[in-house]
């Protein structure tokens, strides 16, 4: 496990499937990720995610994201890419929780991700990227240090309308 202030980032455990099955449907929230997840997601397809965060098939990092306090599972960040040549690492992050919006759990959670990344695994480099609509997201990562490093035009298609995705990186100091 990881600390922060705020959360731990722990391995996923049986008992967070369900739950992270209601996140990751959840359309509202789903609005602020990735292409790449299915939705809906079922829960078989939860179940072999979890499964393969035990083994790390993929030479994935996956954390859940435990709320200290109330030792309460709400969400999950990790790294998705690993360049071991360039020593650059891409991540995500969410919290699925709506209780925990805005009240600094997502930048924590970031923060012990980041310095996991860096001195862990001695990275030079994290990138990751957000929908220039995700405003809650891009304000958390630039507190946490990130900076936009570029911009794809139009290149999320999400109810109807295209949306930018910005690109921005920290680097080990």
């Amino acid at each position: 496990m990881y600390y922060g202030e705020k959360v731990c980032l722990r391995a996923y455990k049986e008992e967070d499937i369900k739950k992270a099955l209601q996140f990751i449907n959840d359309k509202e929230l789903m609005k602020n990720l990735t292409t790449k997840i299915p939705f809906p997601m079922t829960l078989w397809e939860e179940e072999e995610f979890i499964k393969s965060q035990k083994s790390n098939q993929k030479g994935e990092y996956n954390f859940a994201i435990e709320d200290l306090e109330a030792k309460k599972y709400i969400g999950g960040c990790g790294i998705n890419d690993v360049n071991w040549l360039t020593r650059v690492a891409t991540v995500g992050i969410m919290i699925g929780d709506k209780d925990y919006w805005g009240k600094g759990y997502g930048s924590d959670a970031m923060q012990v991700l980041i310095k996991f990344i860096f001195e862990d695994m001695n990275m030079r480099k994290i990138r990751l990227s957000a929908f220039s609509f995700n405003e809650r997201a891009l304000k958390c990562y630039t507190k946490c240090g990130f900076e936009i490093e570029g911009v794809l035009k139009d290149e999320i298609f999400k109810d109807g309308k295209y949306y930018d995705e910005m690109i921005l990186s920290i680097f080990n100091k």
